[in-house]
């Protein structure tokens, strides 16, 4: 057949992927083999790939390409997450490019909006993984908001309200002025920002010249104030207890209250108290029985509480009530000020602590034993520092609020009597049947219920993500449950430790008694050269779909695993790409170097291709044990780059010139036989990192291999490694690269025969390996002598000294003078050296690697003295 001479990413990636799909290797069904089992992170129904799921979904890949060559019943379940937020807002402004207020719509208008644009644009992150070459069991692909998936997640709400650990109330939240509902606390990002510090002089009641001053950042809350806080150890305000004051503008009478809670060095000592809109003032507003006013409506304007400014956004009014506050002497003065803000996470709203009647999950009890699981590496985190993070968040863990004002997403299975009393239940009939045997007086009909308008957090569907998937909260006897889970691994960002796996931990531990995957991977946020986050707003975000069109899905997926360790922030470079690329074209290239050898079928098997044989055999084998030393501690990018090597460097550098026939000349089939067996190998091994120039390359190499697909064939199992071969070779290559260091320095060419002899000194050195050395080195004879060879140019490997006869082949005085100079650089080099290690105090207070550092660079110079002394001996013979 006749072979391109340049590799076509993109025509040989659609043909296998079809071919795969077609042919169901990603499918699985629970049978006799052994599960290793993946569950996709679902990204957002909205989202499409960026360079975070670029990376994330090729760990995983390689995983589960792996995992299934080595003979288990791999099993990666894809979906997506119906991400109520960021869906929802989408929508809106969808709706309003279109001219429709979402205010005018019904709900089931409104999701019927939803839908069909989550049938539009939902699957197309999906079809994108597909381009990436993810093999995932596509026929299992979940949405979590499909109606087995939404069944799950509400049968969790009605079990966890029925063991008390769901429950509804008032208290302080995080309010979302954009998204018009409240997230919870882990969906807050605090950001350090440059504020303003305001001094405001409140006049004391009864007083024409006598005021307190307190310092805030948030002037416009100062209309909901209740109280003013002051230390009772405080000597400045003490002569003021039993005094009121006024809030300035609004002259509202509020009591001054002692506790020693408020740090005196703080400001001026003297806090205000607001607490509607502060979540420490409302925990002191609960102990002292303060008035809560609420001043804010829920897209952050002014209510009628507020008395001045309705209507106005919180922020317009900031600056209006500074200038007022200016005007009528209430500021004092005003101060640069550092501190941190709260931003809401999903629509980057500056959060309103916002006093609200939700829904709660007490997250205590459950919290034990899934931070008992990792602490003690029954769930393996790699890399295990981010145990300590797991352990402080969860040490410290509070209640999660898991309603949400809005309609997208899993509604809340509460429902309301004319009585004001609710009762949870699956549907609103079981709600009748229970409302009815509860309150039998009041002769309830289904129009009298009225459900919760609120739906569930995002993350509540999310974490039950590994069970839910295979049906284990609806049919927790079921097959699928029982086979698949726990999951093998997950492979996730740090940022959503405790969102999602720590969650997920809990869910497993309380829903199916067991764990829900051994271990966790974590990966690193990808980043610029700049060490920036990539993101659309810095345009620094390259497009992945652009990648694999220019570098090919293979060269994309390399690129992004040569810089990734497990949870190190991975600096993206286009240059990486453009490595995997050049590595899949050396492939390709060394392919049809071996598919192009003509074969004489009678040929004797050449030494040095026997021994070239011999060592890369036993290479191969040392390099798989290393190879899945690194999977077995998901060091995946040392594990590609010892691959890479095996490849690039071992096979194409060394191994196939050394068996290379001689220009023109036919190989022997016994070689090429045995090359073939190595390149097949080598296939293998690469496969889960490059799975479509492998495929591709495997089915070029071997006839045989029609029909059949590399994915699902064996992964080589290492067999046992010659230590002495190789070592035997170590010596090979560097008295080769010595010699062909020698040809460059005297310009020596290399179609030149050239002798060596080497006195061994009582080393190891293998005879075996001459004709492979005489091969690369193109010599003429190598002799074992027992002395000093005259106009020789000598080298030393290890214990080796080696000669290379120059007689008639170089101009002598030109190079008695070249070495002449060489050695008066060294000693001076030397010198200098002498002198530190000379200085006691360098010797002794210097860091030991620095010192260890001097000693090298004197030992290093003393042998290339001596080495360069001796060839100007046997020059002068």
């Amino acid at each position: 057949m006749e072979i391109a001479a340049k590799f076509n990413p993109a025509e040989v990636e659609n043909k296998w992927y079809q071919t795969w799909i077609e042919n169901n290797y990603f499918s699985s069904h629970p049978d006799h083999r052994k599960p290793y089992t993946v569950v996709i992170p679902p990204p957002n129904v909205t989202g499409v790939l960026h360079m975070g799921h670029m990376l994330n979904n090729t760990i995983q890949d390689v995983l589960v390409r792996r995992a299934r060559m080595m003979g288990f019943n791999a099993c990666w379940v894809p979906g997506t997450d119906h991400a109520s937020i960021a869906t929802e807002a989408k929508v809106v402004a969808k709706l309003k490019a279109e001219g429709i207020d979402k205010a005018s719509l019904s709900r089931k208008e409104f999701l019927d909006h939803a839908w069909d644009w989550k049938e539009k644009h939902g699957g197309i992150i999906l079809e994108q993984l597909k381009k990436l070459g993810a093999s995932c069991d596509w026929d299992r692909t979940k949405f979590t908001m499909d109606d087995e998936m939404s069944e799950s997640v509400l049968k969790v709400f009605v079990d966890l309200h029925s063991k008390g650990l769901i429950y509804r109330g008032a208290r302080m939240v995080n309010w979302d002025p954009k998204a018009l509902t409240a997230v919870s606390d882990e969906e807050v990002i605090h950001k350090e920002v440059q504020s303003k510090l305001y001094y405001l002089n409140y006049k004391i009641e009864g007083s024409d010249n006598e005021f307190v001053t307190i310092a805030t950042t948030r002037p416009e809350t100062i209309l909901g104030d209740t109280a003013i806080y002051v230390n009772p150890n405080d000597e400045r305000y003490t002569h003021l207890k039993g005094k009121r004051v006024l809030v300035p503008l609004i002259n509202r009478s509020i009591p001054i209250i002692y506790d020693e809670y408020v740090e005196m060095e703080f400001g001026t000592g003297a806090l205000k108290i607001t607490p509607a809109h502060d979540i420490n003032d409302y925990n002191i507003g609960i102990k002292h029985n303060l008035e809560s006013i609420d001043i804010f409506n829920p897209d952050g304007t002014l209510n009628e509480n507020a008395q001045l400014y309705v209507g106005k956004d919180r922020f317009v009014v900031r600056k209006e009530i500074v200038r007022e506050l200016k005007e009528k002497s209430f500021l004092q003065k005003e101060e640069d000020y550092t501190n941190k803000v709260g931003y809401s996470e999903r629509t980057d709203e500056v959060i309103e602590p916002k006093i609200s009647i939700q829904w709660f999950c007490n997250m205590q009890e459950m919290a034990k034993p899934a931070l008992e699981v990792v602490m003690d590496n029954t769930v393996s985190f790699y890399p295990e520092k981010f145990k300590n993070v797991y352990n402080h968040w969860m040490s410290n863990i509070k209640d999660w609020c898991i309603s949400r004002q809005l309609w997208w997403g899993q509604r809340i299975p509460a429902y309301y009597l004319p009585n004001n009393e609710y009762v949870v239940a699956m549907t609103i009939e079981e709600a009748l049947s229970i409302a009815q045997q509860k309150f039998p007086e009041l002769n309830l009909k289904i129009s009298d219920l009225r459900q919760d308008e609120d739906v569930l957090d995002t993350w509540f569907s999310s974490w039950l993500w590994p069970i839910s998937v295979f049906d284990g909260i609806r049919n927790p006897e079921n097959e699928e449950i029982k086979y698949y889970y726990p999951t093998e691994v997950l492979v996730t960002a740090p940022e959503i430790l405790f969102f999602w796996v720590a969650r997920m931990i809990m869910a497993g531990q309380e829903y199916v008694k067991e764990i829900p995957f051994r271990h966790v991977y974590l990966t690193g946020i990808v980043r610029d050269k700049q060490r920036r986050k990539m993101s659309k707003s810095l345009g620094n975000s390259p497009d992945p779909i652009e990648l694999m069109e220019i570098y090919g899905a293979d060269g994309v997926r390399a690129g992004m695993l040569f810089s990734s360790p497990a949870g190190n922030d991975l600096l993206f470079d286009e240059s990486f790409c453009e490595q995997g690329r050049n590595f899949s074209n050396k492939i390709w290239n060394a392919m049809r170097l071996v598919k192009g050898w003509e074969v004489d079928e009678k040929a004797e098997q050449p030494d040095y291709a026997k021994t070239a044989v011999q060592w890369f055999e036993n290479q191969i084998n040392d390099s798989l044990v290393q190879i899945n030393e690194a999977f077995d501690k998901y060091r995946l990018s040392d594990a590609l780059m010892m691959v890479y090597k095996l490849i690039w460097d071992d096979f194409c550098s060394w191994y196939l010139e050394a068996i290379k026939p001689p220009y023109q000349k036919p190989i022997d089939s016994k070689t090429l036989r045995q090359t073939l067996d190595f390149f097949d190998t080598l296939m293998h091994i690469l496969h889960p990192f490059m799975p479509f120039i492998t495929e591709e390359v495997w089915h070029i190499l071997d006839e045989k291999n029609e029909g059949k697909s590399i994915m699902v064939s064996k992964m080589p199992e290492p067999k046992p490694v010659d230590a002495k071969i190789l070592a035997a070779f170590e010596l090979a290559r560097q008295i080769i690269m010595n010699v062909r260091a020698v040809r460059q320095e005297k310009n020596l060419p290399q179609k030149d025969l050239l002798e060596l002899k080497i006195n061994d000194h009582n080393s190891e050195f293998s005879e075996d390996f001459n004709a492979f050395i005489g091969k690369l080195a193109n010599l003429s004879s190598i002799e074992i002598v027992d002395t000093t060879i005259p106009n020789a140019s000598a080298f030393r490997v290890d214990k080796l000294e080696c000669f290379i006869p120059l007689e008639g082949k170089i101009d002598v005085e030109s190079e008695i003078k070249k070495i002449t100079e060489e050695v008066t650089y060294l000693e001076g080099f030397l010198k200098s050296v002498m002198q530190k290690l000379s200085n006691e105090r360098f010797v002794n207070n210097a860091p030991k690697q620095v010192v260890e550092v001097e000693f090298k660079k004197r030992d290093d110079a003393l042998a290339k003295i001596e080495i360069l002394k001796d060839q100007l001996k046997q020059l002068d013979k």
